[in-house]
């Protein structure tokens, strides 16, 4: 039997990122339940960096991640983690009192963003039918980020400071021996003095399998396809483009158009797939706003977010058990977030002072802690 400081159910973003921070205080292993680190949520994410609308406690983390994933520590990665895009956002006729508030709010906070009329709408994404966006504006503050790149250096870095990731690891459940964590993984047992339940919408199973009440924690399934772009639309130079009011968005992917119908279905934790319904819907958006015709789909998929009762994350020791500390609920946000929540949960977890973009932002070990749902 192996012994560890802390053991972290979860090898996605969540896990990953708590393995970096973590690892060169505490003894650290991470078990993935799927062959391969990132396989569900984070490997199917659409993968943009905003500092803007979402959330105001979700804006705050990734104002605290902004500087780490555009200045990383000294060879943290071999690319860029951010990839600038910038993006439209734009809404019908009927909507244009609303895409002109959330232009006039963002350009009050100094944001250099810009109205577009329809020929300046149709020079940065020419594919654009101006019939259905009546009202636009197009914000800079907006990245693509590197996933796997970024997923990569967390786990490499983990490993150089001694942290072990395991693959292929199927929790099977837990339990307090002897003030450890006897943790068992198909076979294998592992101790550990803390459990950290990063398991993405598998979290609410791993705490019910380790006697701990579980959060409320539920998985919506997410559905994205990839379509052709005509000749003559460079997609690199493409922006995001984003429904006001979130009924859709579409970005560059690998040469086409990747296109979301924005769905947010609850349901079971799983190797989700897309349904036909949410990979039609994706498809008619795209003839409905552009002047595509949809003669085939190249590629479907979908992904989990999980969310909690408030839709924001679930970060610190649980109620009932306080050597069980549950890292989940990111809601979709756990990429552009994980340098701030992967450095909050290691201070949590070495009782170390709050980080200081963290602190900046007024973030405090009780924010997201799971006392608030007593």
């Amino acid at each position: 039997m192996r012994t560890f400081d802390i053991a972290i159910i979860g090898g996605g973003i969540a896990g990953l990122s708590l393995a970096y921070f973590l690892s060169p205080f505490r003894s650290v292993v991470v078990l993935e339940q799927e062959g391969a680190l990132g396989y569900h949520s984070t490997g199917r994410s659409a993968a943009e960096f905003t500092l803007r609308d979402n959330a105001p406690l979700v804006n705050a983390l990734a104002r605290a991640s902004h500087d780490f994933l555009m200045q990383p520590p000294e060879g943290f990665a071999d690319v860029p983690l951010l990839i600038k895009r910038g993006s439209i956002i734009l809404g019908t006729a009927e909507k244009t009192a609303l895409v002109r508030a959330r232009f006039e709010a963002a350009k009050a906070l100094g944001v250099a963003v810009e109205w577009l009329d329809e020929a300046a709408m149709l020079a940065r994404a020419p594919m654009l039918d101006p019939a259905y966006a009546a009202a636009a504006y197009f914000d800079p503050d907006y990245w693509d980020i590197e996933v796997d790149a970024l997923l990569q250096a967390y786990a490499r870095h983990a490993r150089r400071n001694g942290a072990q990731i395991l693959e292929g690891q199927t929790f099977s459940g837990a339990r307090r021996v002897a003030g450890a964590w006897r943790i068992e993984t198909g076979g294998d047992t592992i101790s550990a003095s803390t459990l950290v339940n990063a398991a993405g919408g598998w979290a609410d199973a791993v705490a019910t399998l380790s006697g701990v009440a579980p959060a409320g924690i539920v998985p919506h399934r997410r559905t994205a396809i990839t379509v052709d772009l005509p000749g003559g639309i460079d997609a690199s130079r493409l922006p995001e483009i984003n429904e006001i009011e979130e009924l859709f968005y579409f970005k560059p992917e690998g040469g086409r158009l990747l296109a979301s119908p924005a769905d947010a279905t609850p349901c079971e934790p799983a190797d989700v797939q897309p349904e036909e319904l949410d990979i039609a819907y994706a498809a008619h958006y795209v003839e409905e706003v552009t002047t595509l015709s949809v003669r085939r789909v190249f590629k479907s998929w979908a992904g989990m977010r999980s969310f909690s009762a408030d839709r924001l994350p679930v970060i610190g020791p649980a109620k009932d058990e306080p050597s069980f500390f549950w890292l989940a609920g990111q809601g979709g946000y756990g990429i552009l977030t994980s340098p701030a929540l992967g450095s909050l949960s290691a201070a949590l977890l070495t009782g170390s002072s709050m980080p200081e973009p963290l602190a900046r932002e007024g973030i405090t070990a009780e924010t997201f802690s799971p006392s608030r749902f007593s």
